[in-house]
């Protein structure tokens, strides 16, 4: 696959990074709009929450840049909200949502600075005035600009030039801006001066710096900004939040802090009150706020804060009832535990998003606001107690209260969650499930959220109902009782030689007076214009009306076939029928003014029809102008339906097979922007929404074609093809988020849509259906009525735009590493959390609480609840409220959620737990699971067969003991080595070594291990492992190792890829190449003999490849084996070379090489720690190369980044990007004007339905 030759790749996004970076709340689009705002990675998306509390992701936009930081802005009486940027790009950048074009557009975008992600650039921090006059963007050290903000005479924004208040030698820690009403806006901010500690060897000096609250003044008639005031403040303080002013509060700052929350102001005493603290919290140990939201409305005003262990925190303030500028107290209320979140966004509908910091993001419905009887409350310290007290945490145990958190959830409810990978820390593609496709098994997320997630392409659907029927049914078609209903009223279904009519209502049940002739087959139903009903059926057609002088009574026509001919094939819309009779003969039939069914014309086709389609009527039309025909001939024609030329062919397509089924649909037009989602008021009738008439074919090859048909001409064009499977397809009409998309049937069932602008097919992760129709419900009102097998199934389909589904089983650490078990369908995880106990030691533990608290209550009889409070706990003279936050008497056991809670935690570092688990991927069903014991820790594995013992397998564990990060030391390394009896792990033996293995591998019979700066080579022992030869002439610390033939790829933690050859004659280790540049490796994986790709942590993905004709084999002319242990300044002989590079923008943690298709393109695919998932796909042929190159060129001139970040620049963020050209760019070209569109391709040679094509075979060439 990969030549000699110089080799070009095409980056493709293949799922979208999951985490959320930061998150904020507004009115966007509309004045009365909740939205949110999200940056994942490097792409901005609006949410919007739905009547049934789901969120519906409106327009994605990526703005290829690093977003620093978002800041929702609003002018003084506006009614909308702007978007604030800071980004990497040097410039101060606001957006406004454009709900006719659905998409962002760049009101300002001001230059400061140089572009990156420095420390004395702005963009780390944005801050805006409450009252929408001014902004702040600062650094974190040194810089901050304001700007002001105002309206010209267009009532358009202006922004004015930066005024600078810089403050030399200063770190900032946070920026707010403060409440002052209309008086010169004030900016407040966390500062730390280090000249003196810079000045200070010694060290006292830092010791001794202090952090303080500086507010900065803007003076509107002097147009400069000064240093108001300044006061020193704690030492660990780390966040301010902005409390409202004027008639709404007292103004000034909440100061965030680890263990302490306080209010303070310019003229007004500090005012603190101990976080509330969990009962197993060891004393040594802080509480730093790490996330929190404002909520404000009329009357009422709190904060939301989040500790770092996921205990929420609602702080209100109590003011004086003199004086309402005078804050007398600080109360914490106790208020639930969620995930730890980056962001927090509250609504004024009563909902709050958390983006959760790993795992699945929530969006939860306030159920109350925590002021219960039973509530955990702390209030502030007295002055007297106040100055004794430090900002410790020994301090704040003092007087803080003590409480045990709940997994079940008291004030809020889960009402929707969007699935989050973040971070994949390993991946494995492999068929290991025997479904004819790989599936992608990762391993996600940190401590007690970890997954593993099993990714399979399309996306996923839920199961409403499931039902037997009374036979094996062929057909199934859903009609509404009206044209005006919503819902449907009957679901008809067809048997081989009746008809099932079934009733939509509360229950579904059969009902025989509907008018349906049940004795025969069904060929079509259709709901007519004036609300009659048609039914098709062999010998004839059934036209049922209702009889406007009688109630229910219906008025039934017939029309016979002629003779004792038999209708073979049939289509109707709300207007037309068209059907075809055995022979090939074509009858068309149009409803006139009275509702009678007329005959118009019938036409002989001349060969046997196979299929045909009428299509819709389009809105504002009076019939669909085309009648689609597919014949026995392998031919497709298309026949008018104008009265001025009935069934006269408009044009005809030559397949290579025959034809099963043809479906006409209007759909979005590719030429057009992304229209506005379903559920806007006005969809469809926006700008940018336009449509087109698509012909989509179905072969009996199981092959799909698509064909853009003119709607004045008929005539066809831009054909495009697809296999679907190998059974023939049918195509039926669906609706997709209230716009049409096509369900075709074949070996898997695949869903054609629309989504945000782009076409997408993507098959559905179900049963093979045979027959499908749209239904609505109340219940459910968009979702498919499908026929599989002898059974009714109606489904719902979810997830639309992602390319991938996913099945989801929990796991008990943090997952490091996995390998499929060779000859099985089981694989091997290790798991491994740092600063967190073991299994067995949290059940001793929560023992020993459970007694301790058992006691309390004996002596206190306060009763069994899940929140209690240590009643030692006093603060500013006022008893505490010893009270106990119990369960809710109405809560329904069996509904709640339980969300899994963190701790208890050790109270030094340098704790670990860890386990070993042997486990089924498909079922989720762990076969064994070993804890490992004696604070070790598992970091590598692999499986080796030992050339003396070939007929047994043996899974090789690498584990470290006392093991401490910072700075880095391990008591003793071990290699496990296991015999896997069964589905059981025994252990044979343990290797002590001086050094954590990080990397393991099989070689020849033998085992490599990475110790360190080492590789060693190891043997089977009958006590321990043998070492037979070893080279510790690496630079840092090897990672990764793989092995080709006699080749070992050492990939070092620091200093890129070793390669390395093994000399059997006198068995040792010669690295004979390496690479010019240093790369921090986080992951490798080899392509050929000659050539490897890699990752970095710094986001950049590139490809090393050995020059033509490199000599592995070196000579040592002095015999000594000293020259291989030395020589790490002057390097291996042999340099690779680099053939790729490109800036991904996320840290790799794992890479394979694969094929999704069998018989497919393979390409390497990566996963990342935000949780995305990326190909790198090599180039076949010169032509392609240069028409993605010249592509890439234009889109980087013609659809600049909003934020202006260059776009080659961006992607050669630390090395210039070579021969890899950005194929999430080059798809934005669909998103481009139509004049633009056409520009470009001219340009190219091609005309714009070719360019999409050639990019859409290009995505399905991979999946």
């Amino acid at each position: 696959t990969y030549l000699h030759f110089r080799m070009h790749l095409l980056s493709l996004n293949l799922q979208k990074s999951s985490a959320i970076v930061t998150a904020i709340y507004g009115n966007f689009s509309a004045p009365k709009n909740q939205e949110i705002v999200i940056a994942r990675g490097s792409t901005l998306e609006l949410l919007r929450p739905d009547d049934t509390g789901k969120l519906i992701s409106i327009c994605e936009t990526p703005l290829f840049a690093v977003i620093r930081s978002l800041l929702p802005f609003r002018l003084a009486g506006a009614n909308k909200d702007y978007v604030v940027v800071g980004s990497d790009s040097g410039k101060i950048t606001i957006l406004e949502f454009n709900a006719d074009a659905n998409d962002w557009k760049s009101v300002h975008c001001e230059v400061f600075g140089k572009t990156g992600c420095r420390r004395i650039v702005p963009g780390q921090y944005v801050a805006a005035d409450p009252k929408g006059r001014a902004l702040m963007i600062g650094s974190i050290e040194k810089q901050k600009f304001v700007y002001i903000m105002n309206r010209d005479s267009a009532n358009r924004l202006t922004i004015s030039s930066p005024l600078e208040a810089h403050k030399t030698e200063t770190v900032i820690f946070s920026i707010c801006g403060v409440d002052v009403g209309f008086d010169n806006p004030v900016f407040a901010m966390i500062e730390l001066e280090y000249k003196d500690a810079d000045e200070d060897p010694t060290g006292e000096a830092a010791m001794e710096a202090e952090k303080r609250l500086t507010y900065y003044e803007l003076d509107l008639g002097l147009n400069h900004v000064v240093r108001k005031w300044s006061e020193p403040i704690s030492r660990t303080a780390n966040m301010l939040l902005t409390v409202p002013g004027g008639d709404d509060g007292p103004s000034g700052v909440l100061i965030c802090g680890e263990n302490w929350v306080g209010y303070k102001n310019q003229g007004h005493p500090e005012v603190r009150t101990a976080l509330p603290r969990r009962r197993d919290m060891p004393i040594q140990r802080g509480l730093l706020i790490t996330s929190a939201a404002v909520h404000k409305q009329r009357g009422l005003f709190f904060f939301m804060l989040q500790s770092e262990l996921g205990d929420l925190y609602k702080v209100s303030l109590t003011l004086s009832p003199t004086d309402k500028k005078v804050v007398t107290d600080v109360v914490v209320t106790v208020f639930d535990t969620l995930p730890p979140a980056v962001s927090f966004c509250i609504t004024k509908t009563g909902l709050m998003f958390s983006a959760s910091e790993f795992g699945n993001h929530m969006l939860l419905q306030f159920q109350n606001l925590g002021d219960d009887e039973n509530a955990v409350v702390a209030h502030c310290v007295g002055e007297e107690i106040n100055e004794e007290l430090g900002d410790d945490s020994v301090s704040a145990c003092r007087v803080a209260l003590s409480f045990t958190p709940s997994p079940v959830l008291k004030n809020l409810a889960v009402t929707d969650e969007i699935e989050s990978m973040a971070p994949v820390t390993d991946m494995i593609i492999d068929d290991i499930g025997g479904e004819g496709t790989p599936q992608i098994y990762s391993l996600c997320g940190r401590g007690n959220r970890s997954t593993m997630r099993v990714l399979r392409h399309g996306v996923s659907v839920t199961e409403m109902a499931v039902s037997e029927l009374p036979g094996r049914p062929n057909a199934v078609w859903t009609v509404r009782d009206h044209q005006e209903s919503e819902n449907d009223k009957y679901i008809i279904v067809s048997f081989s030689n009746a008809t099932l009519v079934l009733s939509i209502g509360d229950d579904v049940e059969e009902v025989t007076d509907s008018g349906f002739l049940a004795s025969v087959p069904t060929l079509d139903v259709a709901l007519m214009a004036d609300n009659a009903l048609l039914q098709v059926h062999p010998t004839g057609i059934r036209h049922i009306r209702r009889d406007p002088h009688s109630g229910n009574e219906k008025r039934i026509s017939e029309w016979k076939t002629p003779g004792k001919r038999q209708i073979e094939r049939a289509s109707a819309n709300s207007r037309q029928v068209a059907i075809s009779l055995a022979g090939g003969e074509i009858t068309y039939f149009e409803i006139d003014q009275a509702g009678q069914l007329v005959e118009m014309k019938t036409h002989d086709f001349g060969h046997q029809v196979a299929c045909l389609d009428v299509g819709e009527v389009p809105a504002g039309r009076s019939r669909s102008s085309f009648l689609a025909v597919g014949g026995y001939d392998n031919t497709v024609q298309i026949l008018s339906l104008e009265p001025n030329d009935l069934l006269v062919m408009r044009s005809t397509m030559m397949l290579p097979k025959r034809p099963e089924s043809v479906c006409l649909v209007h759909m979005d037009s590719e030429a057009s922007a992304a229209a506005p989602e379903a559920g806007s008021s006005s969809a469809g009738q926006k700008k940018g929404y336009t449509s087109a008439m698509y012909l989509n074919i179905g072969l009996v090859n199981g092959v799909l074609h698509r064909v853009a048909v003119d709607s004045t001409a008929g005539t066809m064009s831009d054909s495009r093809c697809r296999l679907l499977g190998i059974k023939p397809v049918k195509l039926f009409r669906v609706m997709v988020r209230g716009r049409r998309g096509v369900l075709a049937l074949s070996t898997r069932t695949w869903l054609l849509y629309n989504y945000q602008g782009r076409y997408f097919q993507a098959p559905i992760s179900y049963e093979t259906l045979e027959f499908a129709s749209n239904f609505a419900s109340e219940v459910c009102p968009e979702g498919i009525v499908a026929i599989a097998s002898n059974t009714l199934r109606i489904i719902t389909v979810d997830n639309l735009g992602a390319m991938f589904n996913q099945t989801v089983h929990p796991l008990r650490y943090t997952p490091r590493k996995m390998l499929r078990l060779p000859g099985t369908s089981h694989v091997a995880v290790i798991e491994t959390d740092h600063n967190e106990y073991g299994e067995a030691e949290k059940e001793k533990l929560a023992a020993a609480m459970a007694a301790e608290s058992s006691s309390s209550e004996n002596k206190e009889q306060n009763g069994d609840d899940d929140m209690e409070i240590d009643s030692e706990s006093t603060t500013n003279g006022q008893a505490v409220e010893n009270t106990v936050n119990g369960t809710d008497d109405d809560a329904e056991g069996d509904e709640e959620v339980r969300l899994p809670v963190r701790g208890p935690l050790p109270p030094t570092e340098g704790h670990w737990a860890s386990c070993i688990r042997i486990m089924d991927p498909v079922s989720g069903n762990a076969l064994e699971l070993l804890e490992l014991t004696d604070n070790e820790a598992a970091f590598s594995i692999c499986t080796c067969v030992f050339s003396h013992i070939s007929e047994e397998m043996f899974i090789v564990v690498g584990t470290a003991k006392d093991m401490t990060l910072h700075p880095r030391k391990v008591t003793c390394g071990y290699i496990n080595v296991y015999r896997l009896l069964g589905d059981r792990l025994q252990l044979l033996h343990k290797t002590p070594l001086e050094d954590v293995p990080l990397a393991l591998c099989e070689f020849h019979g033998k085992l490599l291990v990475g110790v360190g700066r080492s590789i060693r080579m190891f043997e089977l022992g009958k006590k321990k492992l043998l070492r037979k030869c070893e080279n510790k002439g690496f630079p840092s610390g090897i990672m990764k190792l793989h092995v080709n033939g006699d080749r070992i790829y050492a990939s070092d933690m620091s200093e890129s890829v070793h390669f390395v050859k093994y000399r059997r004659q006198d068995n040792s280790l010669v690295i004979f190449a390496d690479e010019y540049s240093p790369r921090y490796m986080t992951t490798s994986c080899i392509l050929d003999y000659d050539t490897v790709a890699g990752a970095d942590k710094f986001g950049n993905v590139w490809v090393l490849q050995l020059p033509f004709k490199a000599n592995d084999d070196i000579d040592n002319p002095t015999g000594s084996r000293l020259l291989w242990d030395q020589g790490l300044l002057n390097g291996a002989p042999t340099k690779a070379q680099l053939l790729t590079h490109f800036h991904l923008g996320e840290a790799v943690t794992s890479m394979v090489k694969c094929s999704f298709v069998p018989g497919g393109e393979e390409a390497i695919i990566v996963a990342t720690v935000m949780g995305g998932i990326y190909a790198f796909l090599p180039f076949r042929r010169k032509d392609d190369v240069e028409f993605f190159q010249h592509l890439e060129m234009y889109m980087r001139q013609e659809w600049p980044s909003l934020v202006q970040r260059d776009h080659l620049s961006y992607r050669s963020y630390f090395q210039p990007v070579k021969d890899t050209v950005d194929g999430d760019l080059c798809e934005q070209y669909g998103r481009m004007p139509p004049s633009k569109q056409k520009e470009i391709a001219d340009d190219l040679n091609r005309t714009p339905p070719e360019m999409m094509k050639k990019l859409e075979e290009t995505r399905n060439s991979l999946l």
